[in-house]
């Protein structure tokens, strides 16, 4: 879905309780109809007064960030990166989660032997991220994955690298259930990956890929 101002919430593709017991339905509404409102609602505020931005996507936004009047530039990089990061979290989830499968399979047995290395690779990265941002799975321009963490609401766009899951790492995300224990908010949310979703993401990446060859 193409978004530009004014942006708008993007509705759960699931109800708030449905991820019960791994992400609770207080933290979800809270997190979603709060936390990633207030960034929508900031990018506009930001945006309004400057009509000629008006039909920039979010990506746009993210990777011309730099033609953007200095006044506005920061804010509205975080603001744009709060909305794209949350939009790919909950995306990224399901209450009726499958393994991975096709490509993004190979891929990841490819570049990390096994599903469950893949699991306590990233179960480790997520554990040292210090602060607030989030950890990725991305794929390169030749399909290859790999994991970094990025602070605040930075995106691995800049870095033309295409994401295909993201976990926010934020404290606002899991504190409600889980306090002070990040390692078993980590542990949770590996029960709701929606690998359907980080297929399809996968594959994009490859044809954006194969497309930009052909050009």
């Amino acid at each position: 879905m193409i978004q530009h101002y004014p942006f708008t919430l993007l509705p759960l593709p699931y109800l708030y309780d449905s991820l019960e017991p791994y992400v609770d339905m207080e933290t979800m509404y809270y997190h979603h109809d709060k936390h990633l409102q207030t960034y929508v609602d900031n990018l506009n505020r930001l945006l309004k007064p400057w009509t000629e931005y008006h039909d920039w996507t979010l990506e746009r936004l993210i990777l011309d960030n730099r033609e953007l009047p200095e006044s506005i530039r920061e804010d509205v990089l975080k603001n744009a990166g709060g909305v794209y990061n949350h939009q790919l979290f909950f995306a990224g989830m399901t209450p009726n989660p499958t393994l991975p499968q096709g490509r993004l399979e190979r891929a990841l047995l490819l570049d990390f032997g096994n599903l469950d290395a893949f699991y306590e690779t990233f179960y480790q990265m997520a554990l040292k991220l210090f602060g607030s941002g989030y950890l990725w799975l991305a794929a390169d321009e030749r399909g290859k994955l790999a994991l970094f963490p990025l602070p605040n609401q930075e995106t691995p766009l800049p870095k033309n690298l295409e994401p295909i899951i993201n976990l926010d790492l934020w404290e606002h995300a899991y504190y409600l259930k889980h306090q002070n224990r990040r390692a078993d908010y980590i542990r949770d949310w590996f029960h709701v990956i929606n690998w359907n979703e980080a297929g399809r993401r996968y594959e994009n990446a490859l044809l954006d890929a194969e497309l930009r060859k052909g050009n």
